[in-house]
């Protein structure tokens, strides 16, 4: 419980002050996403349909890319899957989800 509480105190100070590198990672994520969705609108239609498969995979493209990256990387040098693999996903869609929430606009 000691160790949590310290853990997440440091993280919170690292945060504070890391604040600018922490805004600029949250826009490159919207902005990835806001690019890959855009691609998707030259496969998709228009419809609602077409619009939520788009959006869906626009969503689910962005964490699987990038925890493809250090499992591929662990892959060659351990020569087995990597552990931690889904919960990679799971973090990076939460932060994902967070910073388009907190710029959607109706």
């Amino acid at each position: 419980m000691l160790k949590q509480i310290t853990a997440i105190i440091i993280l919170s100070i690292v945060i504070i002050l890391g604040m600018a590198y922490a805004q600029q990672g949250l826009q490159f994520i919207v902005t990835s996403h806001d690019w890959i969705s855009e691609q998707l609108k030259q496969v998709f239609s228009v419809g609602m349909a077409g619009n939520l498969i788009r959006e869906l995979i626009a969503l689910l493209v962005m964490p699987v890319v990038v925890g493809l990256v250090p499992s591929l990387i662990y892959w060659l040098i351990k020569r087995h899957w990597f552990p931690y693999f889904m919960e990679l996903i799971w973090i990076i869609w939460l932060v994902q989800t967070s910073a388009l929430v907190m710029t959607y606009k109706a």
